[in-house]
């Protein structure tokens, strides 16, 4: 893997990451690595009352190969997000009201968990705003059937850069692994080590470059907005062979607000838009998405304006914009 250039008018700094974790939002709370290891109890599968890869096992592990796959480079601690809580309690506070409960009588577990890892000497300029490499993963526990016995654990994985004007995340198909189906620690190291691997950072970061050379008018964009939402409703047979809108109807509409009152990303003064602009502004949406959602919407975000560029090229025809 190629190293990206490094960025010396802007450092990202271990302090700055730390303050800025918000990179979903949604329903969710921050957590700290400690908390989650020792606080927290280790489901297990119903059946055989095998136990299920913890979060911090997760979290241990991507972080060892990072650091090992970017020999010499620095690491953040991780940013880690939890969300739904599972409550309990040991069996000694059986039946006793919750009110009396005592500390070491509660348990807890979170059932989904998202974290990430930042790489802040690996960065470069793209639209003039700084992004730095960052790592991570998501776990949903809903996602495996504990009620049976111990089988494959499911995760997903990305490397991609975090845009730190917002924090949004910047994760293409070529740096996320949607369903990594796991059974131990040593086939999770391996898979992820795959990852990053083929992941070309250079590559990402050319597309994403490219994205400032495309524009949107006025007329356009509300044309895709407003087929954005008409995408929603569409009869599934007429839904063949359009692209798939990644967001939700509230995204969406967030997507509409910030076209005028983004910061960073808004309209230009005679209503046109870049598709830099607007990538960023799907990817903020996307963090108010659940844990278990926010990585596959980022992606099809990716996918959904790299759709536009070929309609753009006239490589070929998007229902969107026709």
């Amino acid at each position: 893997m190629e190293v990206v250039q490094v960025n010396p008018d802007e450092v990202i700094t271990a302090e700055r990451i730390n303050q800025d974790d918000k990179f979903i939002v949604a329903n969710t709370q921050t957590i700290s690595y400690d908390e989650l290891r020792n606080n927290c109890i280790i489901p297990v599968f119903a059946k055989d009352n095998e136990c299920t890869i913890s979060h911090s096992d997760f979290i241990d592990i991507v972080g060892d190969v990072s650091r090992r796959f970017f020999s010499g480079e620095s690491i953040s601690s991780p940013s880690i997000r939890i969300s739904h809580p599972i409550k309990g309690r040991i069996p000694e506070a059986m039946g006793k009201p919750v009110e009396h409960l005592l500390a070491h009588e509660k348990t807890i577990y979170y059932e989904r968990m998202a974290f990430m890892y930042d790489l802040p000497d690996i960065t470069a300029t793209v639209g003039g705003n700084n992004l730095s490499l960052s790592i991570g993963g998501v776990r949903a526990y809903n996602n495996d059937n504990l009620s049976g016995k111990k089988g494959e654990e499911r995760f997903k994985v990305f490397v991609g850069f975090r845009n730190w004007v917002c924090t949004n995340l910047c994760v293409s198909t070529d740096g996320f692994a949607g369903d990594l189906r796991v059974t131990s620690v040593h086939d999770m190291f391996n898979r992820v080590f795959q990852l990053l691997t083929r992941f070309d950072a250079k590559k990402q970061l050319d597309n994403l470059n490219s994205l400032n050379e495309y524009v949107l008018t006025e007329q356009q964009f509300a044309l895709m907005i407003g087929r954005s939402r008409l995408y929603q409703y569409l009869p599934q047979k007429q839904k063949k062979g359009i692209d798939i809108m990644p967001l939700s109807d509230t995204q969406i509409s967030s997507v509409a607000r910030d076209y005028y009152q983004a910061k960073s990303f808004c309209r230009s003064e005679d209503g046109n838009i870049d598709l830099w602009k607007i990538y960023n502004l799907f990817t903020s949406a996307t963090k108010s998405s659940y844990i278990d959602t926010f990585l596959d919407r980022n992606v099809g975000s990716y996918l959904f304006i790299s759709a536009l560029i070929r309609h753009l090229r006239k490589d070929n025809s998007v229902w969107y914009l026709s």
